[in-house]
């Protein structure tokens, strides 16, 4: 029986709850200096995993381990890349004549599974980075998170990846990649966690991995296993057109995996790529170019205005939250974490308008908070911070909350410690 999700009630909040405290540290790479300022929720779901108690999955109607490997266990398996983002601390300047910049993990898979285990979810992480400082760091980051972090896997011979932002005055950013090749890129299908794929009840992936061998194959592997073994799959492709050889091949190789997916989220901008330029506000047209028969939903966002969703029986629009955002980077992929958390607890959630628009205003407040700090993992909210943003909105409006509000909801959260983020293989 399908457990369904009241996601607008909202949890006590004490006094003395105030910004976050961050850990400032400062190193040079290639001449520039790097400001690494980045904070880390702690929430107490991840806090039990680290110190191995048993939990309870919130958002499920099973009472045994999340461990448990004999069935389903509301896991959100997330697959592909994990890297460095640099975010230049300041908005509007071309990436040379940046001052300085903010580090910030991030992939846009590895931060839906930081989302998810931010909100309260159960999730894990398939991927591969290098035999490196970097690479080391970015697994103690998903450990510290609560994320299964067990399917994460070392390149001796190629690097973590890194992408430098470019930051306009609005939040919206452009890259720039060092992977060529990266160790995400190098992935071998022998190399996957079969069992981690089997239990996983909803796997995500983007497009990123689809670009080149042999990781492109090992993703078609990883799809496969976990459809044959019942998970819905989640389809985020997250265009990157830097990456790929030219726009053509770009649009090939999302669509070539399209009508696989039960869920896929897009933004307008995607959504006019993928159609050679066709209005996304079209309904025909989404329908028509967007649509398969075995596509359970769509979802389009559409920045702070929100987002549609379509159906087969049904469509619609859930309005945004308008936040004063100062960088995009992983509000689509916050968006993806909060849909997500919610389906993974009742995956008949789409068959029901009332509580799919729930959700997707969930989804909604998880996006708008995360273009309110720099970088995509450091950014993502707790559940308890949404619900405040989403309380604040229905009891304000048309009052618009600051990013002076939001900051002071944000609970307090502890930098991972030196020992975390080296001895990743005791965690």
């Amino acid at each position: 029986m399908a457990n369904t999700v009241s996601i607008f009630k909202l949890p006590a909040v004490s006094d003395d709850e105030g910004c976050p405290g961050m850990q400032d540290a400062q190193f040079r790479l290639n001449g520039l200096h790097i400001d690494d300022n980045i904070e880390y929720s702690h929430s107490s779901y991840a806090q039990d995993r680290l110190e191995g108690r048993n939990v309870q999955f919130a958002n499920s109607n099973r009472s045994s381990e999340l461990e448990d490997k004999d069935e389903k266990t509301g896991l959100v398996l997330c697959f592909g890349e994990m890297l460095i983002d640099f975010v230049p601390t300041l908005s509007g300047y071309s990436l040379a004549d940046a001052p300085s910049f903010k580090k910030a993990p991030g992939g846009a898979p590895a931060n839906v599974s930081v989302a998810v285990s931010r909100l309260g979810g159960h999730s894990a992480f398939i991927g591969k980075v290098g035999d490196d400082e970097f690479g080391h760091m970015l697994k103690g980051i998903l450990v510290h998170n609560g994320v299964d972090s067990s399917g994460v896997r070392f390149d001796t011979n190629a690097r973590t990846a890194l992408a430098f932002v470019t930051l306009q005055d609005d939040g919206e950013r452009s890259f720039m990649f060092y992977r060529n090749p990266s160790a995400d890129m190098l992935l071998q299908e022998s190399e996957l966690d079969t069992d981690l794929l089997r239990k996983a009840s909803i796997f995500h992936y983007g497009s990123i991995s689809l670009i080149a061998e042999p990781c492109r194959s090992t993703h078609l592997a990883a799809m496969k296993i976990a459809k044959n073994s019942g998970a819905l799959l989640s389809y985020d492709p997250n265009l990157r057109l830097p990456l790929w050889p030219s726009a053509e091949e770009a649009r090939k190789g999302i669509l070539s995996i399209w009508n696989e997916a039960d869920i896929i989220k897009v933004s307008d901008d995607e959504v006019q790529f993928l159609t050679s330029g066709e209005d996304p506000d079209n309904e025909d047209v989404v329908r028509q170019y967007l649509w398969h028969p075995g596509l359970k939903l769509l979802l389009i966002t559409m920045g702070q205005a929100g987002c549609k969703y379509y159906t087969k029986t049904f469509h619609g629009q859930v309005p945004g939250f308008k936040v004063s955002a100062i960088d995009a980077t992983g509000a689509g992929d916050a968006f993806v974490g909060g849909m997500l958390s919610q389906l993974v607890g009742d995956t008949t959630l789409y068959q029901d308008e009332e509580r799919l628009r729930e959700a997707l205003r969930f989804a909604n407040a998880c996006g708008a908070l995360t273009t309110t700090e720099r970088g995509a993992i450091p950014a993502l909210p707790d559940k308890d911070t949404v619900l405040r943003l989403i309380n604040v909105c229905e009891k304000q409006m048309p009052k618009v909350p600051s990013w002076q509000n939001i900051s002071q909801w944000r609970v307090p959260s502890r930098q991972p410690s030196r020992e975390l983020l080296t001895d990743y293989d005791d965690a």
